[in-house]
């Protein structure tokens, strides 16, 4: 209930701040509070109750009261003060256009690894957005170093019960990860989780594995002391580095080779197996990637415990041939093709094996389908880059013209597309490509589930993106998603 809406056109500073940090609203939901309180995009909140706001975590925290006293400035600069009663529990039901009121927090490191400063040239500005802000890891699972974050950081983290956290822990080695980082901040890496862990939050880690830098015994001792920290450490992330061919850092860095991946793979099977045999758990997974280089199975299902760092890549193949498994059990029947069906379907070169032997299942069901695997080089980043989600426009449109014969369909990896549009990371839309190919239909594929529809049910099969998010590239950059509260 609206109790009454005061104009302001001299709006004291806050006693709380000395500045407003606005969350300025991008989207209201029909039918929510915001409607009822005629607020609309552009609409700027700059305190709750007296309270200024840094981010949707104090604004949550501030709505949490059932009598609002809410300052808000419009486009044209006016401010009101508007007072109202709510439910205890009652949303605002609004997107605002950043989830950080006062910005995100930049990395302040200079990694050996990092993948931002390896990022091709004119692409869009927010793929070269060097995030390090522990909120979006409590928020959306980005990594963290911690290297920014000092004690009123792990004061707010206990004040508001910010956990779990995702940090990168890249070595427990103090001098190295320095090194590693270059950063001096980053030897004290022990220190900042004993105040995490002080602060009462969990965390899940993360390991970017160099071949010849942090493998072997760093990674031995890294996987010992991490393992030594539950309850509070949750897992443990072991993923293989990736190089660009737009790398300019002189610092040498060398990729797996499939004997390397395999030593890689047995030293931490022996963790797993001690653990496993401790807590009925796994704790310690690696990526994908590694199992692909040394050409062994990815685990099954149950080895990933519920797969808690999905987002970061670790179990997609396994999850991915899950649902595909979930949808062949329950889809039912489905109508014969009358006509022959070709479908071309674009992947990256590294999990073209496991599309190839599903496609291979879909046609033993369907005799009239024809499915070629296009396993696309990555001329943009580098053929060294081989993940789906890292694919272009460009690659794609040029790799399937060069081909010949019959073609139905196109099925592309909806991870090469920007989260919630239909645009790929050069900057192309899928309507565009779309018009290259006139006489074939052209669909996103997402979960397992998705492909087995489209190979099995291709005349009824339309991808509806609503409400999704893509399990794109993880790093500290690209902070593109809208944000719901």
């Amino acid at each position: 209930m609206i109790l009454c809406i005061t104009p302001l056109f001299v709006v004291q500073e806050s006693k709380n701040m000395s500045k407003y940090y606005p969350g300025i609203i991008l989207r209201v939901y029909p039918g929510s509070l915001a409607e009822e309180l005629e607020l609309v995009p552009g609409d700027k909140i700059l305190e709750i109750n007296g309270q200024g706001l840094h981010d949707i975590i104090d604004l949550s925290f501030a709505m949490a009261d059932e009598e609002i006293d809410m300052l808000v400035e419009h486009a044209d600069g006016e401010q009101e003060m508007i007072s109202f009663e709510k439910e205890i529990d009652e949303e605002l039901g609004v997107e605002f256009e950043s989830a950080v009121f006062d910005g995100i927090r930049n990395c302040a490191n200079h990694c050996y690894f990092c993948f931002v400063d390896m990022i091709a040239p004119n692409m869009r500005q927010s793929l070269s957005i060097k995030d390090d802000d522990y909120r979006l890891s409590f928020l959306y699972g980005n990594f963290v170093t911690m290297t920014n974050m000092g004690p009123n950081d792990f004061r707010r983290i206990k004040q508001f019960h910010l956990s779990p956290l995702f940090v990168s822990v890249q070595c427990m080695n103090p001098e190295l990860r320095a090194q590693m980082l270059r950063c001096p901040g980053a030897a004290k890496i022990a220190e900042q989780l004993d105040n995490l862990e002080a602060a009462g939050a969990d965390y899940h880690t993360q390991v970017v594995l160099c071949a010849g830098l942090n493998d072997g015994a760093e990674l031995e001792r890294t996987i010992r002391e991490v393992v030594a920290r539950r309850p509070h450490a949750l897992s443990l992330a072991i993923v293989p580095v990736g190089i660009t061919k737009y790398r300019t850092d002189p610092f040498p860095l060398h990729q797996f080779d499939a004997e390397g991946a395999a030593r890689v793979i047995d030293e931490v099977e022996k963790w797993q197996k001690k653990i496993q045999e401790e807590e009925g758990r796994t704790f310690i997974y690696l990526g994908d990637e590694f199992y692909f280089l040394a050409g062994r199975p990815v685990p099954p299902t149950s080895f990933y415990d519920g797969f808690p760092q999905l987002d970061n890549g670790i179990g997609l193949t396994r999850n991915f041939i899950n649902d595909w498994e979930k949808e062949s059990a329950t889809h039912g029947e489905t109508a014969p093709y009358e006509a022959p069906v070709y479908l071309d379907v674009v992947t990256g070169t590294a999990v073209a094996p496991v599309m190839q032997e599903l496609a291979e299942k879909a046609e033993a069901e369907q005799p009239n389908l024809h499915v070629r695997i296009v396993p696309v080089e990555n001329k943009h980043f580098g053929t060294t880059v081989n993940v789906s989600g890292l694919l272009t426009a460009h690659d794609i449109i040029e790799q399937l013209k060069a081909l010949s014969g019959p073609r139905s369909g196109i099925l592309i990896p909806e991870p090469a597309l920007r989260s919630g549009e239909d645009i790929f990371l050069d900057d192309v839309s899928l309507t565009a490509m779309r018009e290259e190919f006139p006489a074939s239909r052209i669909e996103p594929v997402q979960t397992g589930g998705d492909y087995y529809c489209a190979l099995l049910d291709w005349p009824h099969y339309a991808k509806r993106r609503a409400g999704e998010t893509s399990y794109m590239w993880q790093s500290n950059a690209g902070y593109t998603k809208n944000i719901q509260y």
